[in-house]
């Protein structure tokens, strides 16, 4: 499978954009596979986490990890963006006493602020995808994590086991045609697991495995999956630099995804590959 590299454009959410990626997509798509994702991270037996959570958005992982940790974890959630993490910041409730949150923006994967093994677990959500030089950002997680710290990632499965990224860049390519934006194909261009397992061993993981994880999508509409998809990212305005118009591309999107899983609600397969990995002892 060829990789998407993604572009500076990709990376641009600013303005509007995180509340609408928050209200349309966070319960949509990212909620559902976040909860998988903390019940994998491995808990030492002798202290409490410390996990380093990447790419964070507006913290739907960042709630599951407060939600299921043990008493005493502590955990950085960071993002390149900082109106991404500042949403976070003011949506999440701060955290009892007895477990340490902090927000830090921006931070790059790929050049992390961080000591040598400094954290137990470092954690990402449907972000690798987006990481321009991935060999060098799974070196900075093995760096940053102590001998037998986990790597744990997820990303979208490819477009023909995702059903919403198929119908999404169906409809895209119609209106666009020869000129269909590559961010709608990057959140499904690493979901293989053959890649997946290469970007480990080759950063010098061990105990590597990729699982296939299925969930349900649920959105009160067709009209409101859509409408995130197309508006809550940097899509919308790379349809308008190519001269289309997002909000018709958000309707036909919206039509195509009804007739092919029903409305009021959406539900819809959700498929994504899970990584995980550790630093040798």
């Amino acid at each position: 499978m060829t990789e998407l590299q993604p572009t500076a454009l990709d990376a641009r959410f600013v303005d509007s954009v995180p509340e609408l990626y928050d209200r349309y997509l966070g319960p949509f798509l990212f909620s559902p596979l976040a909860s998988d994702l903390a019940e994998r991270v491995i808990r030492p037996d002798d202290h409490p986490p410390r996990v380093l959570e990447l790419a964070a958005g507006t913290g739907r992982l960042t709630e599951q990890l407060l939600a299921q940790l043990p008493p005493g974890t502590s955990i950085v959630s960071t993002d390149l963006n900082e109106p991404m993490l500042e949403l976070g910041r003011r949506r999440i409730a701060a955290p009892s006493a007895d477990v340490s949150l902090q927000w830090r923006a921006p931070v790059d994967a790929q050049e992390l602020p961080f000591g040598d093994g400094e954290f137990d677990a470092v954690v990402c959500q449907l972000g690798i995808m987006f990481f321009p030089d991935k060999p060098r950002a799974a070196r900075e997680a093995l760096r940053v994590l102590r001998p037998g710290g986990q790597w744990l990632v997820n990303a979208m499965a490819p477009l023909d086991e995702s059903p919403l990224g198929r119908i999404v860049n169906q409809v895209v390519a119609e209106h666009l045609p020869g000129d269909s934006p590559t961010f709608f194909r990057v959140p499904f261009s690493f979901g293989d697991p053959v890649a997946l397992m290469a970007l480990a061993h080759d950063a010098g993981f061990e105990d590597v495995d990729v699982s296939v994880v299925d969930r349900t999508g649920e959105s009160p509409s067709a009209e409101d999956a859509a409408y995130g998809f197309v508006f809550g990212n940097p899509g919308a305005q790379a349809i308008r630099d190519r001269g289309g118009d997002p909000r018709v591309v958000a309707s036909a999107v919206a039509q195509a995804l009804a007739a092919e899983y029903g409305d009021h609600p959406l539900r819809i397969p959700l498929r994504a590959r899970v990584l995980s990995a550790c630093r040798p002892r």
